[in-house]
């Protein structure tokens, strides 16, 4: 793929930090610039190696850049990408890695100034853990990412970031963003919800009696609560769509086992049991 001259990252946290650390291990960008609100997390960021320099100033960060990721949380990100078009080189590529994907498309296609552009991506890719001192360059080896073209969108556009993407390690896909944000409501933002729920019921007085289960299907629960928030509101009416689905497992397994249905409940467990085998590890 094309190697950049320099790569600006907005938001060097968990994600932004990958990709940093995944540029500079690789040989991909002679400079990785990290844009941040605070000065602790880019020290943390140059700490770990992830980017070259930083600074706070997205005008300065942004005015030399070959390519932009803005690795904001979603909420920002479309404040954030205006912001980068007007101090950038003309004609400039500006990707995301949002959850979400159809409000922030539909605010930034074919609406930028000075002849930028921006193309949706969604690295399938994290952790419960947040900031650069969790990052890995390998955090996207084998993860598939997202990208979410536009009848506005130019061939050379999504070219360059399918080449970004998997010279990072990632499986790359395209789909619509309002596709994408319907699927990732059941993939992912239903199952934070569930973790969280699940996790707030726990009295601290069963502490001592939680197993490697309870902690596996609750450790998505840790995910920073202001980011996680900022993706259900966007993607609210798939995750209430995703919620009724939900909703009537929960009722028919309820069902099987008020009626003393044993057939039933075995039925709805071997449904769960074949879906989540062929997920694969």
């Amino acid at each position: 793929m094309k190697r950049f001259g320099r790569v600006a990252i907005i938001g060097v946290g968990l994600i932004g930090g990958s990709i940093g650390l995944a540029l500079r291990r690789r040989g991909l960008a002679e400079v990785v610039i990290g844009i941040g609100r605070r000065q602790s997390s880019l020290r943390t960021a140059r700490r770990v190696g992830a980017v070259s320099c930083t600074t706070i100033d997205i005008a300065k960060g942004v005015a030399d850049a070959g390519l932009i990721v803005v690795c904001s949380p979603v909420a920002k990100i479309v404040e954030h990408v205006r912001q980068a078009a007007r101090h950038c080189p003309e004609n400039t590529l500006i990707t995301d890695v949002g959850s979400t994907k159809r409000k922030i498309v539909e605010a930034l296609d074919g609406q930028l100034p000075r002849g930028c552009r921006f193309l949706g991506s969604h690295p399938l890719a994290g952790s419960e853990k947040t900031g650069a001192a969790h990052a890995s360059a390998e955090l996207f080896e084998g993860r598939v990412a997202v990208l979410t073209p536009t009848k506005n969108t130019r061939a050379e556009d999504f070219d360059l970031l399918e080449g970004f993407w998997s010279a990072l390690g990632s499986v790359v896909i395209q789909m619509p963003a309002e596709e994408h944000d319907r699927a990732l409501a059941t993939t992912s933002h239903l199952p934070h919800a569930v973790a969280a729920a699940l996790a707030a019921i726990i009295p601290e007085s069963f502490f001592r009696l939680c197993g490697p289960g309870l902690l596996d299907t609750t450790r998505i629960a840790s995910g920073d609560p202001k980011l996680w928030q900022q993706i259900l509101a966007q993607n609210r009416d798939n995750v209430l769509a995703a919620l009724t689905e939900f909703d009537k497992q929960l009722s028919a397994l309820r069902s099987a086992l008020q009626n003393r249905d044993e057939p039933a409940l075995e039925r709805l467990l071997a449904a769960g049991k074949r879906t989540r085998d062929a997920l694969g590890s």
